[in-house]
């Protein structure tokens, strides 16, 4: 099955794909340049941000829940209105926020990192749910793979220089219960786990940083397939289309000695996969 082009335009690092499916369109970041990007039949589409902003949840037609550099906040599509909502990690201005996604109760998962040096300095993963900021996993290094079980019964997440995604148990409201269990455990491989999601069968896609590839694994953990990426770091999927058969992926063209036009370009992968939709921020 082979990729073609959505967005021909170079991101540095693009990251946190969201198809919304109210207003059937893709949004995704360029964290670097601190835009948010889409595209409507091919026009291109452009938001810029006095911070770096990673990812994002719909609330609905019009409102996306955005995590900045900072904080989370509301912003307007129409008018542009920013509505503040929590701080993240405000003590705190070495680190950032990444990888995100919204669970099936409405809650935002995100993740924080250094902006200069993971290895050294960690940051963790938050949940922020009916007002409520929470760490959940603290020490996380470059977090990553954040997505759920349709079931909710599960999320999954990694720290990705570990290769390991993990399957943390949750209760009735989402949150975790008991210690993470091993879901992927890529040790053996030179793949490196970046952004990730579940599909209507239950199976995880993981974009293989530095690999040029998207894998998928079963719900044992077990290699199904692998598509090639004709950009050296994929970074994050998202289901998207009508019927959410197609597989759109961000890619990355930062600390690349000598990009391609494809690194950093946004692809898509038609017939793909049967997904499913995003879920929406509940923040009551």
């Amino acid at each position: 099955m082979a990729a073609a082009v959505f967005d021909s335009r170079q991101n540095i690092l693009g990251e946190g794909p969201l198809w919304h499916p109210l207003r059937q369109q893709l949004f995704w970041f360029d964290i670097p340049n601190c835009k948010l990007r889409s595209q409507i039949n091919g026009a291109p589409l452009e938001w810029a941000f006095d911070e770096i902003v990673t990812a994002a949840g719909w609330k609905d037609e019009r409102t996306l829940i955005i995590a900045s550099e900072t904080k989370l906040f509301a912003f307007d599509l129409k008018t542009e209105e920013k509505k503040h909502l929590v701080d993240l990690e405000p003590n705190v201005p070495s680190r950032r926020s990444n990888d995100g996604r919204i669970d099936p109760w409405g809650g935002f998962w995100i993740g924080t990192m250094s902006k200069t040096d993971p290895s050294s300095e960690k940051g963790g993963i938050y949940r922020f749910y009916q007002g409520e900021l929470r760490l959940l996993v603290p020490e996380v290094a470059i977090p990553n793979s954040i997505c759920f079980a349709h079931d909710k019964s599960f999320a999954c997440y990694t720290d990705t220089p570990t290769q390991i995604v993990w399957k943390q148990a949750l209760d009735g409201e989402g949150w975790p219960v008991g210690e993470p269990t091993i879901h992927v455990d890529l040790r053996e491989t030179d793949l490196n786990p970046d952004g990730a999601l579940i599909d209507d069968a239950g199976n995880i896609w993981i974009a293989m940083w530095g690999a040029s590839c998207i894998v998928q694994f079963d719900k044992t953990g077990r290699e199904l397939q692998r598509l090639d990426v004709p950009a050296k770091q994929p970074t994050c999927p998202a289901f998207g289309g009508e019927n959410f058969t197609t597989l759109y992926l961000t890619s990355a063209a930062e600390n690349l000695d000598a990009p391609r036009a494809a690194d950093g370009q946004i692809f898509e992968f038609a017939d793909a996969v049967q997904g499913r939709a995003e879920y929406a921020v509940s923040l009551d």
